[in-house]
């Protein structure tokens, strides 16, 4: 059977690459074997400001404007929500704080995010004596319903095969690469970290970055609000939220583990002062690079191989701009953002 494309993995990065081809009317499969997590397990959060440092997310405004669409338009697809917008609220632990946020309204491509009047409002059971600055244009994708919504799409019109993908029944057959039944112009690996068993791009520089969530109930919470300190905790509605995330570059596992919990629960004591009940605890590994900018691009060798990796922790904001980046790409040559481009790693290629 021929098909335009084959990909492999859908997380953000593949369903959003599919997105793409089914717009332009192109045909593929893609093969998913389940085997990264976290795109499923993520908090889905989208922020255009880094708070830590309170300076802009990359090309946070041009990236918004591709996502909040992208989302809208998969909700009308399948009638089914999946965006709640959110107001951020920043807790501020010292007057330090507080002045790093007015000088940040000061910087045109944070300000417009910002808001210049703090909140300095009680709310039950947070804890915040400096006060809470608000962040503007953030947001929650619900990303385990959205990825299992797609693939029982892609499953019911048989674009989908669920099983573990075999580097080495490729056949590269002059400008066509064939793959057991299949003959395609082009495969794209969208693996997370998966990539790191495959033969043809293991040698790009992606790090693991575990991290590790837990989602609570806390009636006497009451917030309508996503509330960033030293984790973030997230409301679900009917008095659950979700609490996260830890970063741990050691584990390469994706399972959740004691320490993480309890690194965990230690932050959350500082963040809150109302009982609560844990009720789930998950992990995943996180596709990370050094420059914190994703991995797009064609194999330095071989011209029917591309990747689509290396979202790292904002992989809702960032999935939609290189999918389409990497398929106009592909279909009209059309030149990929350097900073994006794996040709930065070319050097890292032993040929």
């Amino acid at each position: 059977m021929k098909v335009d494309y084959i990909i492999v993995g859908l997380g953000l990065a593949g369903l959003a690459f599919a997105e793409e081809l089914i717009t332009a009317k192109k045909t593929f499969i893609v093969f998913e074997n389940a085997s990264q997590t976290s795109s499923l397990v993520a908090g889905g959060v989208y922020n255009p400001v880094i708070l830590k440092r309170f300076s802009p997310v990359w090309k946070a405004k041009e990236q918004l404007a591709v996502a909040l669409p992208f989302y809208e338009r998969l909700e009308k697809k399948f009638n089914t929500k999946f965006d709640t917008k959110l107001v951020i609220k920043k807790v501020f632990k010292s007057i330090e704080d507080q002045n790093n946020w007015f000088a940040a309204l000061d910087k045109p491509n944070v300000a417009p995010f910002l808001d210049k009047k703090l909140d300095k409002k009680n709310y039950l059971g947070v804890v915040g004596e400096q006060h809470f600055g608000n962040v503007k244009e953030g947001g929650r994708i619900d990303t385990l319903k959205l990825v299992e919504t797609y693939r029982n799409y892609l499953k019911e019109n048989h674009s989908i095969r669920f099983e573990k993908f075999n580097y080495k029944e490729i056949v590269f057959d002059q400008n066509l690469v064939k793959y057991q039944d299949l003959e395609t112009n082009t495969i794209v690996f969208a693996e997370g970290f998966g990539i790191k068993e495959n033969p043809y791009f293991k040698y790009l520089p992606l790090k693991e970055a575990k991290g590790e969530l837990i989602t609570i109930h806390a009636p006497e919470l009451k917030i309508d609000f996503l509330l960033k300190s030293t984790l973030f905790v997230m409301p679900l509605g009917d008095n659950y939220y979700k609490v996260g995330a830890t970063f741990n570059h050691a584990d390469k596992t994706s399972k959740p583990s004691k320490e993480g919990k309890q690194e965990l629960v230690e932050k959350l004591q500082k963040v809150i002062s109302v009982p609560y009940k844990i009720v789930d605890h998950t992990a995943g590994i996180r596709p990370t690079v050094k420059d914190r900018r994703p991995m797009v691009g064609v194999h330095p060798k071989f011209k029917n191989l591309a990747v689509l990796n290396g979202l790292g922790t904002r992989g809702v904001m960032i999935a939609p701009t290189v999918a389409k980046n990497l398929f106009h790409h592909l279909t009209n040559n059309k030149k990929l953002d350097n900073e994006i481009d794996i040709k930065r790693f070319k050097k890292d290629f032993l040929f």
